[in-house]
């Protein structure tokens, strides 16, 4: 059994230790205040030691104010660790827009964030052994369009040739564990089916059966920036080089199996 220290307990990031520990695995993970059973981020003494005897390490911090928080206050020590394995989840926010075209990982960074784009980039130079995951719009259980139809938070949007690829969080989990027996690399995780978000409110209402929300323009439906930035961009997200190289098949191909099991 191996020994996985996380920076950042964030949604996936949780998922893939709870599938880790119950396979006998020893698992450490960051957090801002040391809180639980985790190790305070800020702690040098704690952090260098569970480098020191981590097998495995995964960051799935995102960057912040401009730069990359781990690199900048660990990035050394996780460059000389003896662990014999290290990843970072990415996103495929650095593809940019791809006006709707297929996208895999020999396509070039120029995302809208020059901080993502740079921190992709700082992760893959910083060893020979690290895997850089780049991941599409993560959903799951609590996190997915049934809990925003749920809440009345859902919308229909009116821009009928917009795309987006996803991925369950259960097989970011399950594409990370495969690739300790694979190269390392870049690899795109999403499933088999991009589609437009409006496909997603359909089914989830469909599924709940809760009412269709209106079909409305980006304006009329007042979306944060955050969300409203979601459909600044256009593409289809191509998972063949992690069937390939990883033998890594998603438990949920399409949004159909996925939400299913998100009930």
């Amino acid at each position: 059994m191996g020994r996985m220290l996380i920076f950042g307990m964030g949604y996936a990031a949780s998922h893939l230790a709870d599938r880790l520990r119950a396979r006998g695995w020893e698992v450490i993970g960051t957090t801002r205040d040391g809180r639980g059973d985790s190790i305070a981020f800020a702690d040098e003494t704690a952090v260098l030691i569970a480098l020191r005897d981590a097998t495995h390490i995964l960051s799935s911090v995102p960057p912040a104010d401009g730069a990359d928080p781990v690199l900048m206050r660990h990035g050394e020590a996780v460059a000389l660790a003896p662990a014999r394995w290290v990843g970072y989840l990415s996103s495929t926010g650095v593809y940019g827009d791809a006006g709707g075209a297929w996208v895999d990982e020999s396509a070039r960074v120029h995302g809208r964030r020059a901080d993502r784009n740079a921190a992709d980039a700082a992760w893959a130079a910083l060893r020979g052994d690290v895997r850089i995951f780049r991941l599409p719009g993560i959903y799951g259980p609590g996190r997915s369009i049934l809990d925003r139809i749920r809440e009345g938070r859902a919308h229909r949007i009116d821009l009928p040739e917009q795309v987006f690829s996803r991925v369950h969080v259960d097989d970011i989990a399950g594409g990370v564990i495969a690739s300790f027996a694979g190269p390392p690399g870049v690899y795109n995780l999403a499933d088999d089916e991009p589609c437009h978000q409006n496909r997603l409110v359909e089914w989830g209402c469909a599924m709940l059966g809760a009412p269709l929300p209106s079909l409305q323009t980006l304006d009329e439906a007042g979306l944060s920036p955050a969300a409203r930035a979601f459909y600044a961009e256009n593409r289809r997200v191509a998972n063949g080089r992690a069937k390939r190289l990883l033998g890594w098949p998603p438990r949920y191909p399409t949004y159909r199996e996925g939400l299913a099991a998100c009930g």
